[in-house]
């Protein structure tokens, strides 16, 4: 009978393990999907919307955008501090135009052993427009510029939620328009987000060498 329950117990706390192990498993395929279902919708807006920074020619040759493979260990959690009185400064773009920005904060994430930090930043006319209330902005560079992704760097948008873990998701990290049209004026990621290491995660480079 001890035999048969030990059995029993045993074979409860296995199939409980892998019930679990299915579960993580599920979510983590379900982001993936969600990750190749946005790229593929982003696909489509570039040939459709009426914004798109693609010019006729580019369209009628565009197929699809060019990404890393999607990476689980790309997308990190991150501590997030604000800063009680935000610096406000004008950031520098590939043109002249120099828009005014807010250092909103900081996040530090680890990769690889290693303690890294990204500034945030907020753009002040654009949180002032419905919707973007809440938008923080953190562009960067990393050793794949100029090679692999675009040499002017590369974007990521997050939103204030309040809380002081955020997901800092590099499989979402995109162009500017400047990667696709010079006629665009971009922000020049400040050099405090330069990171010393390959984000082989997010968008690559549009145009070939």
């Amino acid at each position: 009978m001890r035999i048969l329950i030990a059995f029993s117990i045993i074979t409860l706390l296995f199939c409980s393990a892998a019930k679990a192990q299915n579960t993580a498993e599920f979510n983590r395929s379900a982001y993936l999907k969600k990750v190749e279902k946005d790229r593929k919708l982003k696909n489509t807006e570039m040939l459709g919307d009426e914004k798109s920074p693609l010019t006729e020619d580019e369209k009628a040759a565009f197929k699809n955008l060019n990404y890393f493979k999607p990476k689980v260990k790309f997308r990190k959690e991150a501590n997030f501090e604000r800063f009680d009185q935000a610096t406000h400064f004008l950031m520098k773009t590939t043109t002249e135009r120099l828009p005014e920005y807010s250092l909103y904060g900081v996040v530090t994430f680890q990769h690889k052993g290693k303690t890294l930090t990204l500034n945030v930043y907020q753009n002040i006319e654009l949180v002032k427009k419905p919707g973007y209330e809440k938008h923080l902005f953190i562009p960067f560079n990393d050793k794949t510029n100029g090679k692999e992704t675009y040499g002017g760097g590369r974007f990521m948008d997050i939103t204030e939620t309040g809380e002081n873990k955020i997901i800092l998701d590099f499989n979402e990290a995109y162009n500017p328009y400047c990667a696709y049209n010079h006629k665009y004026s971009c922000p020049i990621p400040p050099e405090a987000n330069n990171l010393n290491i390959r984000v082989t995660a997010g968008e690559k480079k549009f145009h070939a060498d």
